[in-house]
């Protein structure tokens, strides 16, 4: 199996290199890692969406298409005589392993290890690669490791989580909901003051009801990136048949007035199935 596994990532990165190729496919030719990055994030949320679905068909096809963006980051690497595909599995292999002694050198205080302890061993052993690699040690805070690249309402809910393993943190989710009612009265003043727009009063305050926002979803057990990505699923589902009903009586909707759109709306969320 592992050889048969191994002979399929080989034709990928074949093809790769035949597509880079002088002869190859123009459009391949004129990437650049930096002309990628919109392609990377896409097919990362491609993989959300069919883990979402829970579709397996789906999910199969996108793990394929997010594995031909590493392959074809690390072709371009190859060229500019950096590294291959294969020094970045070496890489995470050997990470792998060394971090992980509790699978791969397992000593008898290893027994009954906890999901905790791994973490906390985790860190203590990538801080002393670090220094192993003479790297200047970085700061240890409760929040450096929550990438700053994260979506903006994943890291709330991240930072939020982290502030939390240290008891900083509501004790129920009422108390969470206090909070979201004080920042919606904060921002209503702002508005009302006429504090909109770009770098506004407004603005903040919008922020910090999102915050609130994101720190109910984690009391709630909620993920609140898949609980947004499914409203507007069902936002988008809703609007396209509202769309179709009036095109079907020869009316665009810039011509309806919003009680028609509001009607129609109504009687799309009673619709079954919805």
């Amino acid at each position: 199996m592992a050889e048969r596994i191994g002979e399929k990532f080989e034709r990928l990165v074949d093809i790769m290199r035949t597509l880079r190729a002088p002869g190859g496919c123009p459009w391949d030719r004129e990437q650049t890692l930096g002309s990628l990055r919109p392609f990377v994030l896409e097919e990362t949320y491609e993989v959300l969406e069919a883990l979402d679905r829970g579709a397996p068909a789906e999910l199969r096809e996108e793990l394929g298409d997010y594995l031909f963006e590493a392959v074809f980051l690390a072709q371009l690497s190859e060229e500019a005589g950096d590294f291959n595909i294969g020094d970045s599995i070496d890489a995470v292999c050997d990470k792998l392993v060394r971090r992980h002694p509790h699978v791969f050198a397992r000593q008898p205080d290893h027994d009954g290890i906890t999901s905790v302890q791994v973490l906390e061993r985790w860190e203590g052993i990538k801080a002393r690669e670090r220094e192993a690699a003479g790297k200047p040690a970085q700061q240890r805070t409760t929040l450096s490791g929550v990438p700053k690249t994260l979506p903006a309402l994943l890291r709330a809910y991240e930072i939020s989580a982290r502030a939390a393993t240290v008891g900083f943190d509501w004790q129920r989710a009422d108390d969470v909901l206090d909070k979201i009612s004080e920042e919606v009265a904060e921002l209503r003043q702002e508005i009302e003051s006429g504090a909109t727009g770009d770098l506004s009063r407004a603005e903040e305050e919008m922020g910090d009801l999102l915050f609130a926002i994101a720190n109910l979803s984690r009391k709630l057990g909620i993920e609140p990136e898949a609980a947004l990505r499914r409203a507007n699923e069902k936002f988008t589902k809703r609007f396209d048949a509202l769309e179709r009903a009036f095109a079907a009586r020869d009316t665009a909707l810039s011509d309806a007035t919003l009680e028609e759109m509001e009607a129609e709306w109504q009687r799309v969320k009673k619709a079954p199935g919805d």
